[in-house]
């Protein structure tokens, strides 16, 4: 049976501080549009919610809009841009960089993304 959905009506959506999460869950997997706005940064606008030091959340990513500049906790630095795709591992700070939002789709890391722990 095909199963579909829309972003437009999500199954959950989050919101934090210059950011928010939509989920739709399809056959068990969630899929998340991750819409962070200029000045977001994960240490600022998540850590105080899930309170771990770093996003421990694992994420494999496809990156619509703007650029996201990412470090790993081992030192490790990167930026994604439109039309890239990416695999995380948890470990990490992120923030946009830029005055255009960040607008991602996240296959494995937003079930629980920015949930209080």
């Amino acid at each position: 049976m095909i199963q579909k959905k829309s972003f437009s009506v999500p199954d959950e959506a989050r919101t934090f501080d210059k950011g928010k999460v939509e989920n739709v869950t399809l056959n068990g997997i969630t899929f998340g549009k991750a819409t962070f706005q200029p000045g977001w940064k994960w240490s600022e606008s998540v850590k105080p919610i899930v309170k771990t030091e770093s996003c421990q959340a694992p994420h494999t990513q496809y990156q619509i809009s703007g650029k996201l500049h990412v470090v790993m906790d081992d030192g490790t630095e990167t930026d994604l841009e439109p039309g890239d795709t990416a695999f995380i591992p948890p470990g990490h700070d992120a923030w946009v960089v830029g005055d255009e939002p960040v607008v991602a789709i996240d296959v494995t890391g937003m079930a629980d993304y920015a949930k209080p722990t």
